[in-house]
């Protein structure tokens, strides 16, 4: 999906959004995310847990929002879209961790100590997760 440039500003401006995710009662639950944002793919990576709560949402219900801050308090972009869980961090070398160095790198450039990294990922059992937006929406003009 094309999703309109003025939502793609914000998207790709940003790197904190608040993630919407479907509880078991229908609520939504909401956390605040650090993301990195691929305009070509319409996709949203994030760094998460295998045990917190919104992993367990996105596993039963793999629907999703984020909601992204623009430059002024009034504007906003949203992105919905359906999210795809990668594999956990199980050894301190797997395509995983690999993948959450990549994620680093991408928000904040080089770690000091890289071998620590892969260990606190496995330890953390965190993994990717991926939002592919297909709709967009907000006050972005």
């Amino acid at each position: 999906m094309s999703i309109d440039p003025k939502f793609e500003k914000v998207f790709t401006n940003g790197s904190l959004a608040n993630l919407a995710t479907i509880k078991r009662d229908g609520r939504p639950q909401l956390s605040i995310v650090s993301y990195a944002y691929d305009p070509d793919t319409s996709t949203f990576r994030i760094s998460v847990t295998a045990d917190r709560a919104k992993t367990a949402n996105l596993r039963r219900d793999p629907r999703a929002s984020l909601l992204v801050a623009g430059d002024n308090r009034w504007q906003y972009a949203v992105a919905e879209g359906t999210a795809q869980l990668g594999e956990i961090a199980r050894e301190p070398n797997d395509g995983a961790a690999d993948e959450l160095v990549d994620l680093f790198r991408t928000l904040a450039g080089e770690h000091p100590d890289w071998d620590e990294f892969r260990e606190a990922m496995v330890e953390e059992g965190r993994l990717v997760l991926r939002v592919v937006a297909d709709r967009a929406y907000g006050a972005a003009g």
